[in-house]
Parts: C-alpha cells; structure tokens; sequence
C-alpha cells in the first residue's frame, strides 16, 4: 500500500490558496498574480487545507516521503516535489522545473562541536545544491508555477527579482532551464563575481544598479507592477513554500526526530517564515511533537532585526552598512512581519556579529574540515556567542542552517587569510609559506609548524 502511495497522482484532492497574514478575509488562487493583501497592504502566506491532510496518520506521510527521498522517479527526485502535497499540490508533473534539488547533507560538525562545547552540531549545507545556496529550494515552486500559469494561457513576459547575489543566480538557472526570460537587479559592486557571473552565465538580463538591496527592491516591484513580469523574491509567498521543506527534510534526516536549535542567518527574512511554517504542518500533522527554538543570525552591520528584538520587537528600517556577508547587507526587509511572528511562536533569538566575529568563526569552522561562506559565519558566531552565555547548553542538538556554498566567496576567504579584510583581525589566517626549492628550507619550515 505505501508503494502505491508512493506512485499515485499526488495532487489529487489537495489544495493550497494565498490568503492575508493578518487575517483578512479573502482567499486567492496560487495562479494569481498577487502578492499583498488588497484590503491592508501585508504579505501574503500560502494556506494549505490542512483537513485533507490530516485525513492520513502521521506513519503515512514519513513512509510516503521517505520512500520518494532522493529516488529518480520524476520529479521525486527533488527533496521538495517529493513532498509536493504539503508545497504546492497544483502543479502538474509535465510543469515542474527542478534540479533535483533539496537532500543535502546534515553534517555532524563533529569536532567543531566538540571544540565550542556542543557535541550535537550538525550543519545544513543547503549550498550543496545546483546553484549553490538555499533560493533553489523556493525557486523550483515558482518557477514551475510561472510554466503553470504560461501553459494555462496566462501572459507572463518574464520573472525578475532584486537580489544581492544567490536569489538572481537561482532565478536565471532556472528560468534557463523552463525557457523563460529573467531579469535580475543587482547592487552594483557589492556581490561576489561567483555571484555576478551565474546569472550572466544563464542568459539573464542582468541589471547592475548603483544603489543597495533595498534600492534594487523597490525598483523591481515597480517594475513588476507596471509591466505584468512576476515578481520572485521571497515577498512572493511561493518562494517560502518550496524554503519550508528545510524544516521538514532535516526533521526526515533525524529520523523524524526534532533539534533543540535552529541557527540561521538572516538578511531579507523569508527563510525564517519558511523554517517555521514546515515545524507548524509537521506539528498540525502530528509529525512532531515539540518544536525547536529558532535564532536568527544578523550581521552587526546590518541589524535591523537585532535591534527590534532589542525593543521588544518594534521594527524601524535602517540604511544597512558594507558587510562581508553580502548577501544578508538589508536594512528594510521585506518579511519581517512575518519573520517576527514565527520567532514569537518559536520562543525565537535575534543576535548579531561583528565582522571580525563572523570571519574568524567561519575560519575556525573551516579548519575542521567545513567551507563556509559568511553568512554562515555569522550564524555561527552567534551559535558560539550563545553557547558562551550557556543559553545554548552542552547536551543539545543544535542546527546551523549554512545558506550557501564557500566556493562563491573565495574573495572573501583570500581577503581573510591575507589579513586584508576590513575591520577583520583574521585569528586563523593561514598563509602559503613561500620558500626556494631546496630541502633544507622545506625541512626548516616543517620543522617550525612543529608536524612531527
């Protein structure tokens, strides 16, 4: 039986709807093109009808998306669409534009746990994917639900999105591989080249605006308004649908088992949305019974967050300075209302680090064998910040979502082992040791690092 269900229709008798995150009446297709309420002005959320679901047990849906993880039956390959009755039930198998994406690795951090006094640390490579960072996760739901919309007869001329780096590189991947034009908005000047290349590199049309994220934001959603070309940054309540299942997959990988912790960075805030609906239906559908704390990681040059959690979640806007971690460099995030529920429910942390904190943390984790990018050194200076204070104790499980790849920032690991990093001190520099080529200076300088 849980073969058949494994291989049956899966969008049968589902459904999901956007409908207003703060409660106003009004229930709205997934194929419209919508993404704020039109009575008050919020976000948008998907709703699913959890009353279906939970017309099956709890075993029922572990077996059925443990059975699909990872399998090359189409589209179950992807970690997401194996789990599309919880995602986005609408979309037909010939419509999904995927990369197989999802199913990466949960890392027990061995040693570094050991070293910072958490054993339980696992790290969640969400880099380890096809464009190298988290955005493939929500940008297989939305593109596939553009190719909907399309097939359906819908007049989508493109898909654009703001971002300072991962977001435009997922976006033009996979609107390469769906054949539908992208056009991204970049802060000029402040993304890696890794970053810059990859959506060049797709055929993008590729905007490089002398402003910040926050400019890029703004002119993107005009244009969007103007031009009927659909929006794909994560105001786009698509986007959080397909970034929840990290709360699900990881929840899969333990066994079905919870963390005590849940440590990610946090820049424009829609990943913190997204971990918290995933524990909300895995709760609803009685696949977990508790849920974990979850931290939000900010650069302290680019706090907004951390400093509404400071007043007791009053929010106010700020002009985000220069940060290593480009990618979280927002200073008006678009989710915050939402990010700022899901961390009332989840009894949630908002915390901050410096620049040489986040550097020298992502530099201590790569001496244990990891490579990270920054923004994931920020989320484990925090965790480090934390487990200091004892908030964090020796005997929990810990997560620390790594958002994307390292190799994307090889500037930034240059910058920091060459001790030319600003504001940096660099505690774990490493330089190449130059020498001539003769035995007894190689021997010397073995001799100096003390090997033997």
């Amino acid at each position: 039986m849980q073969a058949v269900a494994a291989a049956a229709p899966s969008s049968v008798g589902y459904r999901a709807w956007f409908q207003c995150i703060a409660g106003c009446p009004g229930h709205y297709s997934l194929q419209d093109i919508i993404y704020r309420c039109p009575r008050c002005g919020n976000l948008l959320e998907v709703r699913h009808d959890i009353e279906r679901l939970q017309q099956h047990p709890p075993e029922y849906w572990k077996s059925l998306f443990d059975n699909r993880f990872l399998r090359n039956q189409w589209p179950y390959g992807s970690s997401v669409w194996g789990k599309r009755e919880m995602v986005c039930p609408e979309v037909e198998d010939a419509n999904v534009v995927s990369t197989f994406e999802g199913g990466t690795n949960l890392f027990w951090a061995e040693r570094l746990g050991k070293d910072i006094g958490v054993p339980e640390l696992w790290i969640k490579q969400c880099g380890n994917s096809h464009t190298g960072s988290f955005k493939d996760l929500g940008m297989t739901v939305l593109v596939s639900m553009v190719r909907q919309m399309i097939a359906g007869g819908k007049h989508i001329p493109a898909v654009a999105c703001a971002s300072t780096g991962d977001t435009s590189a997922s976006l033009a991947a996979y609107c390469a591989v769906a054949n539908i034009p992208a056009i991204v908005f970049l802060p000029r000047d402040k993304v890696s080249m890794a970053q810059l290349i990859q959506p060049i590199a797709h055929g993008a049309l590729t905007l490089s605006l002398d402003t910040d994220f926050d400019g890029c934001m703004a002119l993107v959603q005009e244009i969007c308004s103007r031009h009927n070309i659909y929006l794909a940054n994560s105001m786009n309540s698509l986007r959080i649908e397909g970034q929840k299942t990290i709360s699900i997959e990881l929840v899969q990988q333990f066994d079905w088992d919870i963390p005590d912790w849940v440590i990610i960075p946090g820049g424009n805030l829609g990943n913190v949305s997204a971990l918290g609906a995933g524990f909300d239906m895995m709760e609803a559908l009685g696949l977990i019974a508790k849920r974990p704390r979850i931290v939000v990681a900010q650069a302290a040059q680019a706090n907004p967050l951390y400093l509404a959690y400071k007043r007791n979640w009053d929010f106010t806007p700020i002009i985000a300075k220069p940060t290593q971690a480009s990618a979280i460099q927002i200073g008006n995030p678009v989710s915050v209302k939402k990010a700022i529920r899901t961390l009332q429910r989840y009894d949630g942390i908002v915390e901050q680090a410096t620049e040489t904190e986040l550097a020298d943390a992502a530099a201590r984790a790569d001496r244990t064998g990891m490579y990270n990018c920054p923004h994931t050194g920020v989320a484990l200076a925090v965790l480090i910040k934390l487990r200091e204070r004892r908030e964090i104790g020796s005997g929990d499980r810990v997560v620390v979502v790594s958002t994307a790849n390292g190799l994307k920032f090889t500037d930034f690991k240059l910058g920091y082992h060459e001790r030319r990093l600003a504001e940096v001190s660099a505690r774990f520099a490493n330089r190449p040791v130059e020498l001539p080529h003769d035995y007894d200076a190689v021997r010397r300088a073995v001799d100096r690092a003390a090997l033997f």
